[in-house]
């Protein structure tokens, strides 16, 4: 017998990639559950399938940064109860200090579809009842047939996994100029913030101020202290764009509505900006 649950959840994340540096992603989650039936005639509970399930995957991989362990760009050591991870990609030196549940080391050389879903699989099938035989899960990216952005970015006020200064989101962007959806501006804001760090202006410091790390020339350096700990980030500055705002959807919105407006005051925008899957917000500029 085969359960089955479509869009058990979302998992937005960053991961580290040799060529093209940090990605945020959203991977939509199905599951298969393969085994006999219990004594309650059920392979497994549906409300259990999202308890036990979608907890795990939250907890494991959702609003991490994933690192490849067999990649040799990547080093990690321990420092003051801070996991201290750099990673050499094509796009610069990436580096960070965080505390270590803000990482999700996954086995393999890279970060794809296949290495989470195997580590995800691993991790979660001895959580489940004996009768379940086999856990299937398939990772898919949304079906987008507009223009999308893969971001990173970090809430320190937020009191909740959003805190952490590198997970991220791949979006998709409407924007409306004068009422009609607007390829070309989409187009732009989608190129624009491909593979892009979105860094806050606050949260910008001098390297002198940083405790763990130690930037190049040509990087931003960032830190702040959260409810879950101390975080730090240096990036190559190509790899980013500093925005004089926080970077909440709801913000980001607001931001692309301003940079247009300012742009072209006789026109009206509408702008609907997503974070991930089927949530976001709307700015409107009249």
């Amino acid at each position: 017998m085969i359960l089955f649950v479509r869009d058990l959840t979302v998992i937005d994340f960053s991961y580290l990639h040799r060529q093209r540096g940090m990605l945020g992603e959203s991977y939509i989650v199905d599951v298969e559950l393969h085994g006999a039936l219990d004594d309650t005639a059920m392979v497994f509970d549906f409300g259990k399938v999202k308890k036990v399930i979608k907890q795990a995957i939250d907890r494991l991989v959702d609003h991490k940064l994933a690192v490849a362990a067999d990649c040799p760009a990547f080093s990690q050591q321990v420092c003051d109860d801070l996991s201290i991870v750099r990673y050499q990609s094509e796009r610069g030196l990436i580096q960070l200090a965080c505390p270590a549940q803000a990482f999700a080391v996954i086995p393999g050389a890279e970060i794809n579809e296949a290495t989470v879903t195997a580590f995800l699989q691993q991790q979660i099938k001895p959580l489940l009842p004996a009768n379940v035989e086999q856990l299937v899960l398939t990772l898919r990216p949304e079906a987008i047939s507009g223009f999308y952005y893969h971001y990173s970015h970090g809430l320190k006020k937020h009191d909740g996994n959003c805190q952490r200064i590198a997970h991220g989101h791949r979006s998709t962007i409407q924007i409306y100029e004068n009422n009609m959806l607007a390829p070309k501006l989409n187009k732009l804001w989608a190129e624009r913030w491909q593979d892009i760090y979105l860094g806050t202006q606050s949260d910008l410091v001098v390297p002198q101020q940083l405790q763990h790390l130690t930037p190049a020339v040509t990087d931003y350096s960032f830190r702040y202290q959260a409810s879950q700990g101390w975080f730090e980030l240096c990036m190559p500055q190509a790899h980013c764009e500093i925005v004089p705002c926080d970077t909440t959807v709801e913000c980001l919105a607001d931001f692309i509505a301003d940079t247009l407006k300012a742009q072209n005051i006789k026109q009206t925008y509408k702008v609907v900006a997503y974070e991930g899957v089927g949530k976001g917000a709307v700015a409107m500029r009249p």
